[in-house]
This record gives structure tokens, sequence and C-alpha cells, in this order.
């Protein structure tokens, strides 16, 4: 962790600190982070729940109704819709999207993941992140983890990035090295 932290990342990690740990102490690590991938992606799908969760003006009473209706339609652990209750109570769901990646971060990094992206040219599917994520992990021998990102600039091929190592197939990076040297010659 950086020494810069923000107030909004303090109270994210405490947060998703706090769900991890709970989630250990009851042998429920990898179901609390199915329960919260599940969750991420209906969020990070539905725009009207972004807008919803970051508007101050709805009281506290609707923020629990419709969260309620939302994660019991979902099925998830009551613990894990307990805590969204306590986010709603202590008014943190402003910091909800923060706390979520908070702790899957938690699950990856005591998982021994490493964490990367995957930048490309267009939105691929998850079946084909999955495969590249195998064939890294199979060569480096350690599990991993890839943030896919789309960059329409890319023109195509792909980015992966792990920490300081970058693999750059995209065409866009191929255009530019033309360039060079036809500039050069």
């Amino acid at each position: 962790m950086g020494k810069n932290k923000t107030f909004s990342s303090e109270i994210s990690q405490r947060y998703a600190l706090a769900l991890y740990e709970l989630s250990k102490e009851n042998n429920l690590t990898d179901e609390f982070a199915s329960n919260i991938i599940s969750f991420k992606k209906v969020f990070d799908t539905n725009e009207e729940l972004k807008k919803f969760v970051i508007n101050p003006t709805y009281s506290l009473e609707n923020q629990k109704i419709v969260f309620d209706k939302i994660l019991t339609s979902m099925s998830l652990n009551k613990m894990v819709k307990n805590f969204f209750s306590l986010l709603i109570l202590k008014k943190r769901m402003f910091f909800l999207n923060t706390i979520i990646d908070e702790f899957l971060k938690i699950i990856s990094h005591n998982k021994g993941e490493i964490s990367g992206s995957l930048i490309t040219a267009k939105k691929i599917d998850e079946k084909v992140t999955n495969d590249i994520e195998k064939e890294i992990s199979n060569n480096i021998k350690r599990p991993i983890k890839l943030k896919s990102k789309v960059d329409e600039t890319l023109i195509g091929g792909l980015i992966i990035q792990i920490g300081s190592l970058m693999i750059d197939t995209s065409i866009k990076n191929k255009l530019q090295k033309y360039k060079k040297l036809m500039n050069e010659a």
C-alpha cells in the first residue's frame, strides 16, 4: 500500500478486510468471493444500480429495500447480505465498488495469485480470458488473474501487462515500430 492513502481507500480497505476476516472465521471465503463476484457482474452491467448507489438523496430505508430485493433474488449468503446492510447503515454505499475491488484483491493475494491487465481492441469473452490466464499460469507456475480492458486504438492484437512485464502484440505497436524504422531510413 502506498503512503498517500486517501480517505476512501482507507475506508474501502478496512471494510474489505473486515469482510475477508468474517469469511475466513466462518470458513466461507470461496462462497463469499463467489457471492461478491456475482454481485459485481450485476453491478458493473447496471447503470441504474450504479447511479442509485452513489445518489445520496435516497433514504437508508429505500436503499435497504432495494438491496434486500437484489441480494435475496441472487441467493447470496446471509452474512454477505448483512455486510451490505451494514454499508447502508454506516452510509458507506458510495464506496461499494472500491470495497468490492479491495475484497477481491485480498482474496487474490491470499491465494497467491498474480494480477495483471489484458488490454484488447475489442471485448473478448470470459472463456478466452480464462484460456489466456491458464496459459500464462502454466508458464510462470503461479495462478494469475487478468483484468480485461478495451482500448479500440490498438486496432487489433492485445497487450498483457503483469507488473513491469509487458507483452504488446497490438497492431498499433507494430505500426509505430514500422513508422520509426521508416523515419530512421
